[in-house]
């Protein structure tokens, strides 16, 4: 597989999940994103906006295994992992995985789970293994974790951690579709629901293929340094009490470079930069208190620092990440 090869395998995931899916095709993007960089993604908005039937959706086009997991107050960290349990018949102790093993979590209301039950999911995000008494346990590869929230119900809810915060690549919101997305939705699930129909595009070994390919995407030293640059200024920001981590410009280069390959090009732009930054930056900076009833405080602090550093001019010596 090269370079431009991945363009179309995102072609083809797009379109197929647009047979369910009607609208939100930057939202496919972010996915597709999430998948080729083994990051993971939250997505935040309020009940019945699709975020399930996208989630669904996508891991039928891939060919991967899917599991979705409901988050109350009484989940335990076992509920996720698995447990050992004593099997009469062969006088021994059995280990029996949970749904963490596959390769789409749907962690649907994370933020309804105790902090304990959250961080249990620290390990599996970050390594892709679970540690379960004392033995490490591989997850399957791939291996995405797709986080829903709902912003505006707060009873009964844990906030997310900045810790756990940080383990997603990207932040996004479904958003309510335009009218006429509104009407394509109703006729579209008007007699059956397309989802069973759905056919897989593509393969394990082609999504595991251009996982490995992607990061030959070429970097200038000069957009290194502005991407280095943007993640700096969420430090120092007036509106931030905590900018955004080291990790944030690790995930914000390999975010670029897929964002790049998806379009067809084997370097990456300042556009891609720009493209990328809120989403994956602003979930990982904590606003101040003066400013977190303003809606989007976090994503107008990387839009303004977009507007305050100078974008690089063009240069010809580029670095292989």
């Amino acid at each position: 597989m090269t370079l431009q090869k991945i363009q179309g395998l995102a072609d083809r995931i797009r379109t197929n999940v647009s047979k369910v899916i009607v609208g939100k095709e930057a939202i496919m993007d972010h996915l597709f994103i999430a998948i080729l960089t083994s990051g993971h993604v939250l997505l935040e908005d309020v009940p019945g906006t699709g975020k399930t039937l996208l989630a669904k959706a996508l891991a039928k086009s891939v060919h991967c295994s899917f599991k979705r997991i409901q988050f109350t107050p009484d989940l335990l960290p076992s509920d996720l992992s698995g447990i050992h349990f004593y099997n009469q018949k062969l006088s021994e102790f059995e280990f029996r995985p949970g749904p963490l093993f596959t390769n789409i979590v749907l962690a649907d209301e994370i933020n309804r789970a105790t902090p304990r039950t959250q961080s249990s999911l620290l390990e599996c995000m970050e390594e892709r293994q679970v540690s379960i008494d004392g033995t490490t346990h591989q997850l399957s590869r791939p291996f995405l974790v797709i986080a829903t929230q709902n912003p505006v119900e707060q009873q009964g809810t844990f906030p997310l951690p900045e810790a756990q915060l940080d383990r997603f690549l990207f932040k996004v919101k479904m958003g309510y579709p335009s009218t006429a997305e509104g009407i394509g939705i109703m006729k579209r699930f008007m007699s059956d629901n397309p989802i069973d129909q759905l056919q897989p595009v593509t393969t394990v070994e082609e999504i595991e293929e251009a996982q490995r390919i992607y990061t030959s995407v070429a970097v200038s030293d000069d957009l290194l340094s502005y991407m280095l640059a943007i993640v700096e200024a969420t430090r120092v920001h007036a509106d931030a009490a905590l900018g955004a981590s080291p990790r944030s410009s690790q995930a914000l280069l390999r975010a670029c470079q897929a964002f790049a390959a998806l379009h067809g090009r084997d370097y990456v732009m300042p556009d891609d930069v720009k493209a990328m930054s809120i989403p994956v930056l602003a979930h990982r900076i904590t606003v101040r208190s003066a400013q977190r009833l303003r809606p989007n405080a976090a994503e107008s602090i990387v839009e303004s620092i977009l507007q305050m550093i100078a974008v690089p001019s063009d240069t010809p010596l580029l670095t292989r990440s």
